[in-house]
């Protein structure tokens, strides 16, 4: 098994640490581990694209209709010669 030093932890922090540990019958290691096992175990919400997430911003502002150009024929390329 790994293990982890936390350097520089705050005193109130600690003594919070050591009474949820008291209250739930553990010591502090373990009640470190397992509040990082909870932490830690819980499944991440799936990424959404960057598309959608600008499409679920501006949506409750409606949609706009662009108007697009008529299609025209390709132009010639220009000649480097």
């Amino acid at each position: 098994m790994a293990s982890i030093t936390i350097r520089n932890l705050d005193d109130d922090l600690k003594t919070r640490l050591r009474l949820r540990a008291a209250g739930n019958g553990r010591s502090m290691e373990e009640e470190a581990r397992v509040i990082l096992r909870e932490a830690v175990g819980q499944e991440m919400p799936p990424s959404k694209g960057l598309a959608t997430t600008i499409h679920e911003l501006f949506k409750p502002y409606g949609g706009v209709e662009l108007e697009l150009p008529p299609h025209e024929p390709m132009r010639d390329p220009p000649d480097f010669s």
